[in-house]
């Protein structure tokens, strides 16, 4: 599809966007940018969880595969109740979860009530960004929607940055406790405007009343969803760019850098900024091209995973004992892109879904690459402990995914092109037929 026919017309019933948009959508970022503060804050904090808890590599990858076992479990659901409920009720509940998750976790006084307290705060964290994703489709009209997405991300890594710029830097000044409940605080304020301001949709814009018939309606809605090529190859998009990056921030960048690499923890803390830093010059560049050029979407995300696995095997098979500090910045530069190309999956589904059904195709799309994450963290986990912290041998998992995944996008990529200009036609045509 050329840039010229790319779906940028505005649609029958297209809200308007304006301040007021970007005022509403703002609130909704804001829930996320915390959520964000809190999945990342166990990153920059693995170390010191691994002597608190006195737990080994293993189980440390415990605290990230349950906290996304739980979000990638709960993103079909989540889409469901946004469709359902709405935006404001989900976020209100995803904010007190995430919010009593991190206060949890800084009062655990076991491994297992801190395995609790990750679990919960992965409840509510997952119940953010399909939340945001929705919010910003009712405000703001579907040419804005690749900008829009990127843009709620951009904000997202925000919330990574003030894990390594402040959280990290608060432990070893203030210890884990006022750390982490210090932290939790920042839910209480977004709670606030939250539920005084944010409303689910412009007035005029209401949605069509939906036949909501239990169970019914839920494999409806699922099914519907997944029918759609642009739903599967948006999840394999996501599956396979955003992992590598999450692995690295989540919980084992720190680790590599300081165990493997021998750097100390500020050096290190300073590389997994750049990857944030990255994350949101790329997330920018990304979307503008992405809103110009929809034919953009494969090339980027096929030439993200090319190159992420590149840096990345040269990095870790590099032939000395420490790899040299450029080709880690140019690894952590690259890593930065992976966010968002993994958002690119959602431009694949977004077209392919109608209003009704972006909340559940949404969830579909972002259980890709926390499955992935997910995998790879205990991948990585469990291959350090077979071999002794060999961290070549375990980073090598990576790979095995990364293949899997691109293998799938190659499968559905014209499919799923046919079925969106199917879909691009209809509009052009409900759009001419539009009384004035």
């Amino acid at each position: 599809m050329s840039s010229a026919s790319a779906p940028t017309l505005s649609l029958p019933g297209d809200p308007p966007g304006g301040r007021r948009a970007a005022w509403i959508w703002g609130i909704g970022v804001a829930v996320y940018f915390v959520a964000i503060i809190f999945r990342t804050s166990l990153g920059v904090a693995g170390l010191d969880a691994a002597d608190r808890f006195d737990v080994n590599a293993s189980a440390l990858s415990t605290f990230s595969i349950l906290q996304l076992l739980v979000y990638a479990g709960m993103q079909i659901p989540v889409g469901l109740m946004v469709d359902r409920l709405g935006t404001k009720r989900v976020l209100t509940i995803g904010a007190v979860l995430f919010t009593v998750g991190q206060l949890g976790f800084a009062l655990a006084p076991s491994y297992g009530m801190a395995l609790a307290a990750r679990a919960l705060l992965g409840c509510g964290d997952a119940m953010t960004f399909i939340s945001v994703l929705r919010l910003g489709s009712r405000w703001f009209p579907a040419r804005r929607g690749p900008l829009i997405g990127q843009v709620a991300a951009l904000f997202g890594m925000a919330g990574n940055l003030v894990s390594t710029l402040f959280i990290a830097r608060a432990l070893h000044g203030y210890g884990w406790t006022a750390t982490f409940v210090g932290s939790s605080l920042a839910g209480v304020v977004v709670l606030v405007p939250l539920l005084l301001f944010l409303k689910d949709h412009p007035e005029g814009h209401e949605p069509p009343p939906a036949e909501h018939a239990g169970a019914v309606y839920v494999r409806r809605q699922i099914a519907a969803a997944w029918r759609e090529p642009g739903t599967r190859l948006g999840m394999w998009v996501h599956f396979t760019t955003q992992f590598p990056a999450m692995v690295f921030l989540l919980l084992w960048g720190m680790p590599f850098l300081v165990e493997a690499q021998g750097l100390s923890r500020g050096t290190a803390g300073t590389l997994l900024t750049l990857v944030v830093l990255s994350n949101m010059v790329v997330g920018l560049v990304y979307g503008q091209i992405i809103a110009r050029h929809h034919e953009a979407r494969t090339p980027i995300a096929l030439g993200t995973v090319a190159t992420t696995a590149l840096l990345w095997a040269s990095a870790i098979l590099y032939p000395a004992e420490h790899t040299p500090m450029w080709l880690l910045v140019a690894l952590c530069v690259v890593l930065g892109a992976c966010g968002p190309a993994s958002m690119v999956g959602f431009d694949f589904a977004r077209p392919a879904n109608p209003p009704e059904r972006q909340g559940t195709a949404s969830g579909i799309v972002n259980m890709g690459g926390f499955i992935a994450s997910m995998t790879t963290l205990l991948a990585v986990g469990v291959l350090l402990d077979a071999t002794g912290d060999n961290y070549r041998v375990a980073f090598a998992s990576v790979f095995v995914l990364e293949t899997l995944g691109v293998v799938q996008i190659l499968r559905l990529r014209r499919r799923a092109a046919l079925r969106e200009r199917e879909h691009h036609v209809v509009s052009r045509v409900e759009a001419v037929h539009v009384p004035a």
